[in-house]
């Protein structure tokens, strides 16, 4: 027998119905004898309209601005998983299973003191895992912890996952369940190429070039966790019948895999393409050439929470100016232009250009590091698509391009076929 965690995404939990279905996966794993915990988000929606009330609240109630004590903010947001904790130990007890809801400070985990975007820095177990042998399954609120001025504190957007794995790692799991909407990780977005294939397999490193160049299925930082602490993690589909044939099969269930490189016999040089959408390039033209300026540059923008993506650099003939072209989202477009501004004369660039609707599109595979050519197969594919690369970075696993947004579809289907991936 075994030790699973289970979590269970919003739209997994997004009414009774549903919640009464994810209790039907829970007993299934209970029946076969398995140690089980869950971990739940808030219902679908729910967090949204949560974040709503604290926003709109101090204007509501007189203030002339919408500023907000964040820890009154992670208050109230948290609440969402709480009710859906609470809701899938009732339906779990109404199926005669003996089971109880846990709160984040109630294991007790422990986080930083980063209200709205906390991060992890302990879990003690120990009471959990005593309860779990005992046959209880814990039902525990996603996204949130205890920090050190002994506030509630939520994870960030997306924590249910990370919650998730931290957890599968301190009560030492023997793997953990990501159950969502779809059912396992695909090569590319079914929606833009219907040959798109779900991969039986995906390492870790994978998967977090996947979830962080725009692969939604999984949050960047449970996949960091999971490939620091090894945890082996499967994506299932929630909406699958609970009780068909496989579903319980303890090594093999229905799924993704996503686990260490040396489990995956069979590697195949390119695993997927991935994109994201809503790039910008901001370009800053003829810079000097001397110490000190990309940190000049690079440094404000982060102080300013500015997300830098690719960063390519051009250096004249005569090695007294530079080019520095780099990507940041769309929405922080106005936020660097004004940063990059007011320390103009600390940086010392002459002109700053920028352009926005870019998208990325990203090779990715660990089968890159042994295979020469994969690089030229990609600019060769969208050279005869008639597709123009505006800027190229590349690492062992990963090759990204940034193109114009029209052409992201195109090139999609483009490199996924030119890479074999289309075959079944």
């Amino acid at each position: 027998m075994a030790r699973i965690v289970m979590k269970f995404g919003g739209t997994s939990v997004a009414d009774l119905d549903r919640i009464k279905n994810v209790a039907r996966h829970v007993k299934r794993e209970v029946d076969a004898g398995h140690e089980v915990a869950v971990v739940v988000s808030a219902m679908s929606g729910k967090t949204n309209e949560l974040v709503g009330w604290v926003q709109n609240m101090p204007k509501v109630a007189g203030a002339d601005h919408s500023i907000y004590d964040a820890r009154e903010y992670d208050a109230v947001v948290a609440s969402g998983e709480q009710v859906t904790s609470g809701l899938l130990a009732i339906a779990l007890q109404a199926m005669g299973i003996n089971a109880r809801s846990w709160q984040g400070w109630q294991i007790p985990i422990r986080t930083d003191n980063a209200h709205g975007a906390a991060r992890i820095l302990d879990i003690d177990g120990e009471d959990m895992i005593r309860r779990m042998k005992e046959g209880q399954v814990a039902v525990v609120a996603g996204f949130q912890g205890l920090g050190p001025d002994n506030r509630l504190a939520t994870l960030g957007r997306g924590g249910s996952d990370t919650s998730a794995v931290a957890i599968a790692a301190a009560v030492k799991a023997d793997r953990c369940d990501i159950y969502t909407d779809v059912d396992g990780v695909y090569t590319t977005d079914p929606r833009i190429v219907p040959k798109a294939r779900r991969l039986k397999k995906i390492a870790f490193e994978e998967m977090l070039e996947m979830a962080s160049l725009g692969a939604k299925v999984l949050q960047v930082r449970s996949v960091e966790l999971a490939m620091v602490f090894k945890v082996r993690t499967f994506v299932r589909s929630s909406f699958e019948d609970p009780d068909a044939p496989g579903m319980g099969d303890l090594l093999n269930p229905p799924g993704t895999l996503i686990c260490d490189e040396d489990e995956i016999v069979e590697q195949e040089v390119v695993t997927g393409i991935a994109y994201a959408k809503d790039e910008a390039q901001i370009s800053l033209r003829r810079l000097a050439d001397r110490p000190g300026v990309s940190a000049a540059i690079f440094g404000p923008l982060a102080e300013n929470h500015i997300n830098v993506d690719m960063i390519v650099q051009n250096i004249s003939e005569d090695g007294s100016k530079t080019d520095m072209t780099f990507t940041v989202p769309s929405g922080d477009v106005d936020k660097a232009l004004r940063v990059l501004g007011e320390n103009k004369e600390k940086i010392g660039y002459d002109v700053v250009q920028s352009e926005s609707g870019l998208v990325k599109v990203s090779v990715i595979g660990i089968g890159m590091r042994s295979h020469a050519g994969v690089a030229a197969t990609a600019f060769r594919a969208l050279a005869e698509k008639g597709i123009n690369i505006k800027a190229i970075t590349t690492s062992e696993i990963k090759i990204s391009i940034l193109i114009d947004g029209p052409y992201a579809e195109l090139a999609v289907r483009t490199l996924h076929s030119c890479y074999g991936l289309d075959k079944s």
